[in-house]
């Protein structure tokens, strides 16, 4: 009995100490999980930082160019473009060229250029030889011709004075007392002003077409002994851009609202400095926006704002009916909506939203970060959509619409049946290439517009274009003085890009119109906009408008 007891309490002993040994090892276990999930949880984290820091790379060094070599992608992926060719019953592509074709089309270098062809003041310099002048004298010899060689050379141009000459009179009332008279001043943009027309024109230039900061300028007049203070041209550039907004800006504005067939848009980032604190605490500056208005090929507006909201877009749109292309920001969605819906705009208007394929091209270009096969496709199937409007750039927009119909539609209805197929797949998993299709998906209706009419455009890239000056101006003048300043600058920006929209030399044109304006009649500031400014300026007196200041007369506003 003992020895039975005994036993009975060591195998009790033993199942204790193992049910004890289970215990350990399951508990084990639990924390051989969670250090399993922890470090799967790491890794996941680790694979996105990296993604992120390449993301990065890509955008600092390779460029917003979005570079893919589009020769690897057609090897790739040679079978998928070859089925979505045949489907879109263009085989091969009209824009292909073979190699031959490429040398054959090769420009040929031109050699030195001829500088005599340029329309440049012209300073001559003979070179002589003593010994063969001494011969000539002497009759032994005789000059025959010259070998001439040009040379660019450049001459600092420099400020002029402008001296207004009143005309003072004397004369003699009915009472025989004589009283003395100094002709009237001509209206100026800017009164009692110590800048003439030119001179203004010329610093707009180098703030708003060179990007030069104020300080910059002032040090180059002092250099060339004319010191101007950078104060003085701040509020010049102030009272011109106030000026030019209520008046020419205005009016072209309420025509392109009227008229347009398209609106391009985006914004970006200004920052402005903070209004002073009683105890002279130092601030950071404030974030403001810059929205660009490209309305079809005929004006460009910059709309300044402090907020970027939806109800400034609305604002800025308001009366606007047609087609709106911009990126998908939500700020834009209340253009869309119907009467009736949550936050519509409050009219019936008709607008229609016309996607950026540039921006879902982004997408995926980014996504291939991640050394995604899916992201690559999604970029070879994008680029032959490219390639196909490529192809026809430049016919009318009747062949372009119809091309597009026969061609380009059965593309872009596979690349979202195909976006449809990939996109469960990632819909779960957070990453570049879910925000890539969930792009696509969300964007369909608008991505499929340009269908509708060959005047429309893939992409949103003009506008990106036309906010570079700005992102060039903001890393070197770095912010604006205030909220006022920032829409004086933007009317400035405004005035400069559709000048060259419509091939006016800039400066040029801003010392017209600052002279000019101040004689225009308020009804028709029209005239005095980029778009009509070369039929208007050939109706103006030459010599009057050449003159820095004195009266002008108006001509009539047919010609």
């Amino acid at each position: 009995m003992d020895l039975s007891a005994a036993n009975g309490e060591r195998i009790a002993e033993l199942e204790a100490a193992l049910a004890a040994e289970r215990q350990l090892l399951a508990a084990e276990r639990v924390q051989v999980a969670q250090l399993t999930q922890e470090r799967d949880r790491l890794r996941s984290s680790h694979e996105a930082l990296r993604i992120e820091l390449e993301l990065l790379k890509r955008r600092l060094f390779v460029a917003k160019a979005e570079r893919i070599d589009t020769e690897q992608l057609e090897l790739e992926f040679a079978a998928t473009l070859a089925a979505l060719d045949k489907l879109a019953g263009m085989s091969p592509l009209p824009h292909e060229e073979s190699e031959d074709d490429k040398k054959a089309t090769k420009i040929k270098p031109k050699g030195r250029r001829d500088i005599r062809k340029l329309a440049l003041e012209e300073e001559r310099i003979e070179i002589s030889d003593p010994l063969f002048e001494k011969l000539v004298a002497e009759g032994k010899a005789e000059q025959i011709g010259y070998e001439e060689s040009c040379k660019l050379g450049f001459k600092r141009g420099g400020f002029r004075r402008v001296v207004v000459a009143r005309v003072k009179y004397q004369a003699t009332d009915n009472q025989g007392e004589s009283c003395v008279e100094t002709a009237l001043m001509p209206p100026e943009l800017l009164p009692r002003s110590l800048a003439a027309p030119s001179l203004l024109a010329h610093i707009v230039a180098d703030k708003c077409c060179d990007g030069l900061p104020l300080f910059a300028i002032e040090d180059r007049f002092a250099r060339m002994g004319v010191p101007l203070d950078r104060g003085m041209m701040s509020r010049w550039l102030e009272e011109i851009g106030g000026a030019v907004g209520p008046t020419i800006l205005a009016a072209a504005k309420k025509d392109a609202l009227a008229t347009a067939f398209c609106i391009s848009t985006d914004a970006t980032g200004i920052s402005v400095q903070p209004t002073p604190r009683p105890d002279k605490k130092r601030q950071a500056c404030r974030r403001g926006h810059y929205f660009v208005l490209l309305a079809d090929k005929d004006h460009v507006f910059f709309e300044y704002t402090p907020h970027e909201t939806s109800a400034f877009v609305a604002e800025m749109l308001e009366g606007y009916e047609g087609y709106i292309q911009a990126d998908a920001k939500s700020v834009y969605d209340i253009l869309f909506r119907k009467p009736g819906e949550k936050d519509a705009v409050g009219d019936d208007l008709d607008r229609t939203e016309v996607g950026c394929w540039g921006h879902c091209r982004r997408g995926f270009w980014e996504a291939t970060v991640a050394k995604s096969t899916v992201a690559r496709e999604g970029l070879a199937r994008i680029g032959r959509i490219f390639a196909l409007e490529e192809a026809w750039r430049g016919d009318t927009p009747e062949t372009i619409l119809r091309l597009r119909q026969a061609h380009l539609r059965p593309h872009l209805e596979e690349f979202f049946r195909w976006v449809a197929e990939e996109y469960p797949k990632v819909q779960d998993q957070r990453g570049l290439l879910r925000s890539a299709f969930g792009y696509a998906t969300r964007q369909r209706a608008a991505l499929m517009t340009v269908l509708e009419d060959g005047r429309l455009v893939l992409d949103n890239n003009a506008s990106e274009r036309a906010l570079r000056k700005i992102a060039i101006g903001r890393k070197r003048w770095l912010f604006v003085g205030s909220d006022l300043h920032a829409q004086s600058t933007a009317n400035l920006f405004s005035l400069i890009a559709s000048a060259r929209l419509h091939a006016h030399e800039p400066e040029e044109y801003l010392r017209d119109i600052i002279r000019v304006l101040p004689h225009w009649p308020k009804d028709r500031y029209l005239e005095l906009s980029p778009k009509y400014w070369a039929a208007t300026r050939v109706r103006i007196d030459p010599g009057e408008l050449a003159a820095e200041v004195g009266y002008l007369t108006v001509p009539s506003s047919t010609p």
